[in-house]
């Protein structure tokens, strides 16, 4: 449900946003709106509104919408038209005006990412500090002699305060050359500078993590192996597991840490395991049976309890960038740009056969991403928001005839030429269109029903 829930308000809300650009930027112009839809196919709430008793739809099919003007059609005679109302058709408008409203769309697109990234950086935004924790033998970091301890300053002069900044700019970096620089600070507080081989990252892995590819790890601080949530009719409430016991061994093998214990339940599907905790000043002894769980495509056991955290000594490893309004909305414009630019590039390096179109996910995968963030909490969920509205902003700046990049294509060749394109040409440039965004539909499809059968 919450999925649900949350892949309707996502797709709602960016839709009403992408066609009120459209919408409004059209009345300013001075151009007469027929009628404003949310979704597809029948509708399901229709209402007139306004002087021009322009009609407000809310459709069946909630994947997109439209906003439809007066003189859409250059070449047809639309019934609609009035003489009062000749001077307001927008075949009738300069090319400039046209120009606008086509680019509304995506605009409003990626301005309602920057309001939305501007909210997130007000609020604050918690990430790990960037310390590598173990090294993996034999990869990239191994080989360009990064060590454990070492906390990231840079990524190719570029500053990073957490490990969600090292990742993005990895990945933004990777896309530009096959070396990237690491500057760190050392336990003994000396800075190095690494250079680190990015060559081997493989685009077409859909489960790419690319500090696990360049064999850099997270340091986790050891937590002494005290439960503290437990989930109900779990194994471990089941077995008489508490909230604050102390896990002192299992199957007779010394606990010394919470990573260890989760490594040994982890090993242990489906069968028994003995544990014995520490409850007040007495020694308990436990048996419990881990429900087995499917997790990148590996069988683990799973017991349905969480480690007390102690938030002191968490409080070392995180780090909370807090931005003034200014500074917020400038750093909201960076990311913004940052995002579609990176969008374009990965698209482009799909075009040329660089990346594989793998990466192309369709509304199966963005309605799974949006109950996932909407359960992870309100900063996650902004975030998703912000990234999804920027995808569609850059895909409908594509100039791709049916799309809003193509009519603006269309325009650019009127301006340039002073005659609009002939209607021999746009029904051509039409089946051109719906081929590419049918082909690239399909593609998403599969990739949606790819993940969905392999997990």
């Amino acid at each position: 449900m919450l999925t649900a829930l949350a892949f309707i308000f996502t797709i709602g809300l960016l839709v009403t946003v992408h066609e009120y650009g459209h919408f409004q930027v059209a009345r300013w112009c001075g151009v007469k709106v027929l009628k404003f839809s949310v979704g597809f196919g029948k509708p399901l709430w229709s209402k007139k509104f306004g002087v021009d008793q322009t009609e407000f739809v809310i459709a069946a099919i909630p994947l997109g919408g439209y906003v439809k003007m007066l003189g859409e059609d250059q070449f047809a005679q639309d019934e609609t038209f009035v003489s009062h109302d000749m001077a307001r058709a927008l075949n009738r408008q300069s090319v400039g005006k046209r120009m606008a409203i086509v680019l509304a769309g995506p605009l409003a697109n990626l301005l309602l990412a920057i309001m939305l990234y501007w909210v997130l950086f007000m609020m604050g935004v918690v990430g790990l500090k960037p310390i590598v924790g173990n090294i993996v033998e034999n990869s990239p970091a191994a080989a360009a002699s990064i060590r454990a301890g070492d906390v990231i300053q840079k990524v190719n002069n570029k500053d990073v305060a957490t490990w969600q900044d090292v990742r993005w700019l990895l990945l933004q970096e990777s896309l530009k050359s096959k070396q990237v620089e690491i500057r760190v600070v050392n336990t003994k507080n000396e800075m190095h500078a690494y250079q680190i081989d990015v060559s081997t990252l493989d685009y077409d892995d859909a489960k790419l993590d690319i500090l696990e590819k360049l064999g850099l790890t997270i340091y986790r601080p050891e937590m002494p192996a005290v439960i503290g949530e437990i989930v109900k009719n779990s194994p471990a409430q089941i077995a008489g597991l508490k909230p604050n016991d102390l896990i002192l061994a299992i199957n007779q093998n010394k606990v010394n840490n919470w990573e260890f214990f989760v490594q040994e339940i982890q090993q242990h599907p489906n069968v028994n395991v003995d544990i014995l905790v520490q409850r007040d000043a007495e020694e308990i002894r436990f048996s419990v049976k881990p429900d087995s769980v499917v997790e990148n495509d590996q069988t683990i056991g799973r017991i349905g309890a969480a480690f007390k955290i102690d938030q002191s000594q968490l409080d070392q490893f995180l780090v909370t960038s807090h931005y003034s309004v200014a500074g917020a909305l400038g750093k909201a414009i960076e990311k913004t740009w940052d995002t579609a630019v990176f969008s374009l590039k990965m698209l482009g390096n799909m075009l040329v056969g660089q990346v594989s179109w793998k990466g192309m996910s369709g509304p199966v995968t963005i309605a799974s991403y949006a109950g996932q963030s909407a359960n992870m909490g309100i900063k996650v969920f902004i975030g998703f928001l912000a990234l999804i509205s920027i995808s569609i902003g850059v895909l409908n700046l594509l100039p791709i005839p049916i799309l809003d990049g193509g009519h603006f294509m269309y325009y650019m060749v009127e301006f340039f030429t002073k005659k609009p394109v002939s209607e021999a040409v746009m029904n051509v440039g039409q089946k051109i269109g719906f081929i590419l965004l049918g082909g690239i539909m399909v593609l998403a499809l599969y990739n949606d029903i790819n993940r969905l059968t392999t997990g």
